[in-house]
């Protein structure tokens, strides 16, 4: 997409203006606890001088999810962004409860995420759904919402997203990353309810609950700023990013313990895996026998269970399913040398590197 060269007009945002070229935070009230402690949401705006898109970057919608913090903090450092066409609205924590409570849910036990549009007199779930989508989400024109796996699970870094709906396949291969789940949508998620007013999102999904994760973190800031690239936000020049080939899965499912007991996996994420290879063992404490884990369909490891203690049922691996696997295997692999080797990753997230600061 071409970058507009018209000049941006005011915005108006949860009660503040916003001038062209201006950057702005503020917190939004969301709720109180009992305690009278305010659960404030923090966001940033960058309001470019040339008009564009309006793009909402969010993360930590489920608390404990951290990867999108980390993401949205590097990000937010670029100096190119001075040269912004259109809108950039950042929220690192939208479920600041969760967040400081290291917990999924907020205080009423509700996954935020089963909660939009929201109600004003919901629970506070419900209220700080409906404050944060009518005040923040209805007005952008497209949201890329960040997420991991969810406690004691892994995931590899994939784009998941309704790509038949207006404007998400254009940002979910814009992202470029090697994996696209292309995923339904479920009611009365972010996902969902932003497609209701028209909105496109996608999200993406990378790491585990808890933990920071390089590769994941690395590989979310070169895929929003490539995603803006694609929107027309940025200028191609001086902007780096690391491309890969995208592949959209056919089908995803899940392999479930088949017993109770001790769980090793033997396959890492982004594995190659073929209907009867071995994926991991199940063994009781005191036997001497294992349960070999087969997997009974070809496919991608882009999930695994990381908690050893499982019980009949549980989801140890998700399995994606492409019509290359070979392929997707190869570039995962690639994707993720590119990111090592990439200025952003350890040593250069204190310092952002040139392409990215104008210097």
């Amino acid at each position: 997409m071409s970058t507009s060269r018209a000049r941006n007009e005011p915005l108006e945002l949860a009660g503040h203006r916003i001038s062209p070229g201006e950057r702005i935070q503020f917190n939004l009230p969301a709720a109180n606890l009992y305690t009278h402690t305010p659960l404030d949401m923090p966001v940033e705006v960058i309001h470019g001088r040339l008009s564009g898109p309006v793009l909402l970057v969010c993360a930590a919608i489920h608390g404990d999810e951290l990867n999108g913090v980390e993401i949205i903090r590097r990000m937010r450092s670029f100096r190119t962004l001075k040269r912004l066409h259109g809108t950039l609205v950042l929220v690192p924590v939208v479920n600041l409860f969760g967040f400081i409570h290291q917990s999924r849910y907020l205080p009423d036990r509700r996954d935020l995420n089963r909660c939009f549009p929201g109600s004003e007199r919901g629970s506070v779930a419900s209220r700080v759904a409906h404050l944060f989508f009518n005040k923040i989400v209805r007005h952008c024109t497209h949201v890329i919402d960040l997420h991991t796996a969810a406690v004691h699970r892994d995931n590899l870094p994939q784009v998941r997203a309704a790509l038949d709906e207006p404007g998400v396949r254009e940002m979910a291969m814009g992202f470029s990353i090697p994996v696209i789940i292309n995923s339904g949508l479920i009611e009365n998620s972010l996902r969902y309810e932003a497609g209701q007013v028209g909105i496109p999102v996608i999200t993406y999904e990378a790491g585990e609950a808890l933990r920071l994760n390089e590769r994941a973190v690395v590989s979310g800031v070169r895929g929003v700023v490539s995603v803006m690239r694609t929107l027309g936000m940025l200028p191609s020049r001086r902007i780096q990013t690391v491309r890969a080939e995208p592949y959209i899965a056919r089908s995803t499912s899940w392999f479930r313990a088949p017993i109770d007991g001790v769980f090793r996996p033997l396959v890492k994420l982004g594995a190659r895996v073929e209907k009867g290879d071995t994926l991991g063992v199940i063994s009781a404490p005191f036997s001497t026998t294992e349960e070999v884990l087969s997997a009974s369909n070809n496919g991608i490891i882009i999930c695994v269970h990381n908690l050893p203690l499982v019980n009949e049922g549980d989801a140890l691996f998700h399995i994606a399913r492409f019509g290359e696997t070979t392929a997707v295997e190869e570039e995962i692999a690639v994707h993720g040398s590119n990111i090592e080797e990439d200025r952003l990753y350890d040593i250069e997230t204190i310092h952002p590197p040139p392409e990215e600061t104008g210097e």
